[in-house]
């Protein structure tokens, strides 16, 4: 039985995507993500000196800051900015700057479902625009589930809050062609059938997380396409 939403999507329908980048001049590396009515700007600043909280004589680290549309940071922006940084440590290089610290801020112009993805969609865009090495890019897609058991892709607001359960998946992608020369570690094996982050919430079976998964995989090539295309068409960025 087909899926009716409520805005006309088949239940494997991403919503509109749209980008951009170098969209701050004070910034180092910058972009805005948007799916559907769900928009974030990312904005990156480094690598710069470590602080002596963050001293590491063998690698960078990374600090992610998560600010909302309204309000103050409460728990599910600290949250969310620990799965980010996780998720974007795994894919910088983090021993060609060692003892430095590269800031990543996300701020939320809008909430309309599956924030998380796109905001780590518009963190590794701007990784890319301010030239940050990378072993790998990263692609990110939310799953739910109905109370049917039926998986969905890309979930509105108002569908996140009527689902069983949903899922963040992250996955590798590598599109070494479309970056700047140097800013991809080609010598690091493809991960094409890897995965970086999954973030689950609510109750699922392990048989549905693998429809999600296999579901979610197979959507990411259009975020991996339209990623390829808008790296393509951009400046590319000064040696």
């Amino acid at each position: 039985m087909e899926i009716e939403r409520a805005d006309g999507r088949t239940p494997h329908q991403l919503r509109p995507l749209g980008c951009s980048r170098s969209s701050l001049n004070r910034a180092h590396g910058s972009a805005t993500w948007s799916q559907g009515d769900t928009k974030v700007i990312a904005a990156v600043y480094g690598p710069k000196a470590g602080t002596k909280k963050n001293e590491n004589p063998e690698k960078a680290s990374i600090e992610v800051i998560w600010k909302p549309k309204t309000g103050q940071t409460g728990k599910p922006e600290r949250e969310y900015e620990m799965i980010l940084k996780r998720t974007l440590q795994s894919i910088c290089i983090l021993t060609i700057n060692p003892n430095t610290t590269t800031s990543v801020i996300l701020q939320v112009v809008n909430d309309d479902g599956a924030l998380l993805p796109c905001a780590i969609n518009a963190a590794c865009l701007a990784l890319v625009d301010a030239g940050i090495p990378l072993k790998h890019l990263a692609v990110s897609i939310c799953c739910c589930l109905t109370e049917a058991g039926e998986v969905i892709l890309d979930p509105t607001k108002l569908e996140e809050q009527t689902m069983k359960a949903f899922v963040y998946l992250v996955f590798p992608n590598s599109i070494s062609s479309a970056l700047p020369q140097g800013s991809l570690d080609t010598n690091d094996e493809p991960m094409e059938h890897g995965i970086i982050t999954s973030v689950t919430h609510g109750v699922m079976s392990v048989e549905n997380y693998f429809r999600c998964l296999e579901r979610g995989r197979a959507a990411t090539a259009k975020l991996s396409n339209f990623l390829r295309n808008r790296l393509q068409s951009a400046p590319q960025l000064p040696g």
